[in-house]
């Protein structure tokens, strides 16, 4: 089964008798029949979902116990001939013991049967009174036991491959011990993990079993299902409320709703290619383990496979991975914007430099790495006159964008100087013999190199640091003049890509600047971006626009965040970037722009491969010293005749 590493799991929570098998069974069988309408591969069932959770001393019944092995095999008979796997909660009697189980089933056939190895012993729940724990230590492979006419797989070691990935089961208390089973079953290789579960409700016990369950997701680098009991349950002493979630790796991807009297299902896409390349970049996967993961058996799913890319993705694509999606926004914006400044303040420190030197061109980039100027020689508690903010107008400079900067730098109150590189630029085509007229990439970088120069020069003579302000996304595009606006002393921005970057300015605005400045950066961010390096207009308004001439920076962000995060193929890109950007970009728009973004990414790494020091903030970055090490001759070939693939199937 290839769909890109998707597969589409549900949790459901179905009503439930205590004690009465078969309207349970009606119940499991019509959630299943439900699931599948809804294109899910597997769904999972609360704990002892068949009999229910709360029998109490009925479960030393023998009639109950051989009800349910009945109601199993009726229940498989039913669904045989649906692709789809499903896994409940049964009570299996085994050597004269009753074991907590979940069963997992498959096309008429059960696949295995998971025994419960931590029992609670609390005061609600004695379940020492009734079942064995298993102990996987004492038995550890797998053994073979007779169940519903059927020879099946029994024990805790045992891994279910899904051909895009594997998956393994634990039993609510399970989770909540010192090592869970399910670390042993990520180490051995297991990306899914399905609990379930039967907790009673108490003041504050959702929250932190929701802690438990996304922490195990993120330890592991895995998703987890958790499904508990739910309505029907006994109410003698404490209430089930049917709490159900689906993380992955760490991120909660889907939840149900408390309290309910009816049936629920919730449902979510795992990407097991996501999950995978998490992994391969943790080393904790490759190391010495610390549980059990050895002598596992092994059995398969064979979901069939439906065509590549169509079918309906169930889960949020954000189309601004790099944008903070945080219950608290204001945190994370003031959390990166604390990383920019902490690391140009130990930089200043380091190199007992008496100055900061940047270029101010009016833009976004420059606005921030000027942001974070005044607040990092704040923070040093240094006069703001420290910083010199240098504006050099040039043949393509508008008159909006050098007031800006003009005015944002007398606001901030630092040290401002205009110098206009025209007459110089005009020399340097004499010396080189260049015509002026000709508006090639030679007339534009020798702007960007004479603005560099300048900033360099001053660092020397004021003893000063210069100040990069290029952004990530330029960094990936190469949008950048080698030796230009290419080259700082340490660069600010580097870790920020230019979605970002707005956001970032818009936050510092809105939170940390008086009315008089708020005013100027609301039009700075209201600019469109440009390099300006062309000649404006007769009205002096710029001409030259960065994304009608390279692409949409929001499609570059969110090729450059599944690429370098993930690894992932151009194709899985297109077939992300067509859920994310619905209704905003035709699918030839996003590979147009993608073969320039591939393009461009290899044939421009030299840039990086010398690239200033900048810090990091994000998961992606593109420093030569750790995070991004690439050939500065490796060939696009392969990555370019994929998406010419995708573009002729278009």
């Amino acid at each position: 089964m290839d769909n890109f590493g998707f597969l589409k799991i549900a949790a459901a929570i179905p009503e439930v008798r205590v004690a009465d098998c078969e309207f349970n069974r009606k119940q499991i069988e019509n959630m299943i029949f439900l699931a599948y309408s809804q294109g899910v591969q597997i769904v999972c069932f609360p704990e002892l979902s068949l009999t229910s959770y709360s029998c109490g001393d009925l479960f030393f019944q023998r009639k109950l116990i051989r009800n349910a092995e009945q109601t199993v095999a009726g229940l498989l008979k039913a669904a045989e001939n649906l692709p789809v796997g499903f896994i409940i909660g049964v009570p299996v009697e085994h050597n004269s013991k009753l074991y907590n189980c979940a069963i997992i089933c498959f096309e008429g056939q059960v696949k295995g049967i998971v025994p419960k190895t931590y029992l609670p012993n609390y005061a609600e729940f004695y379940e020492k009174r009734w079942f064995q724990s298993y102990q996987p230590e004492y038995t550890a492979f797998p053994k073979t036991i007779r169940y519903a006419d059927t020879d099946v797989l029994f024990g805790t070691n045992i891994l279910f491959n899904t051909g895009c990935g594997k998956f393994a089961v634990e039993i609510c208390e399970d989770l909540w011990s010192v090592i869970p089973p399910s670390s042993g079953h990520a180490m051995s290789g297991a990306a899914l993990i399905f609990n379930l579960s039967a907790s009673n409700e108490l003041i504050g016990k959702q929250q932190y079993v929701k802690s438990l369950v996304g922490q195990q997701s993120a330890r592991c680098q895995a998703a987890y299902l958790y499904t508990s009991a739910g309505f029907g349950e006994s109410t003698t002493d404490v209430v089930y409320t049917g709490n159900a979630y689906i993380y992955e790796n760490g991120k909660l991807l889907a939840e149900s709703k408390r309290f309910q009297l009816k049936e629920q299902l919730i449902s979510g896409d795992i990407d097991f290619e996501l999950l995978n390349a998490e992994r391969q970049k943790n080393t904790t996967f490759t190391a010495k383990p610390s549980v059990n993961c050895t002598d596992y058996a092994e059995e398969t799913l064979a979901f069939p496979n439906p065509p590549k890319g169509n079918f309906p993705l169930n889960r949020f694509v954000n189309p601004a991975p790099f944008i903070p999606v945080t219950d608290n926004y204001n945190e994370s914006c003031e959390e990166i914007f604390s990383i920019q400044i902490l690391g140009l303040a130990k930089r200043l420190i380091h190199t007992a430099a008496h100055s900061l030197i940047l270029g101010i061109s009016g833009g976004l980039d420059s606005t921030l790495a000027l942001l974070v100027c005044t607040k990092t020689v704040d923070r040093l508690e240094l006069p703001r006159k420290v910083i010199c903010g240098v504006t050099m107008p040039g043949f393509g400079t508008s008159g909006r964008t050098h007031q800006n900067a003009c005015r944002l730098m007398e606001t901030l109150g630092i040290t401002a100087k205009d110098i206009d590189i025209t007459a110089a630029c005009e020399q340097h085509f004499k010396d080189i013999d260049h015509n002026a007229a000709q508006h090639d990439i030679t007339y534009e970088n020798t702007q960007a190199r004479e603005r560099t120069q300048i900033l360099m020069d001053l660092a020397n003579q004021l003893n000063g640091l210069v100040v990069g302000t290029g952004d990530m996304s330029e960094l990936a595009l190469g949008w950048a003049t080698y030796n230009g606006d290419h080259i700082s002393m340490y660069g600010v921005n580097a870790g920020i890509p230019k979605t970002l970057v707005r956001h970032l300015v818009t936050w510092v605005t809105e939170n940390q600047m008086n009315l008089e400045t708020q005013k100027i950066l609301r039009d700075i961010i209201e600019t469109p971006v440009s390099p300006e390096l062309l000649p404006v207009d007769s009205q002096g308004a710029m001409t030259q626009f960065t994304e009608d001439l390279i692409g949409p920076y929001e499609l570059h962000d969110f090729f450059l965040f599944y690429m370098l995060r993930y690894g992932f193929s151009p194709e899985k890109i297109c077939f992300l970037a067509e859920h994310a950007f619905e209704n905003i970009y035709e699918r030839t728009v996003i590979l147009k722009w993608m073969e320039v973004f591939y393009y461009r990414f290899f044939s421009q790494q030299f840039k990086r491969s010398c690239m200033p020091d900048g810090t990091k903030v994000g998961s992606v970055n593109l420093s030569p010293r750790g995070d991004w090490r690439m050939p500065s001759d490796a060939n696009v070939h392969l990555w370019l005749e994929e998406i010419k693939r995708l573009k002729e199937g278009s």
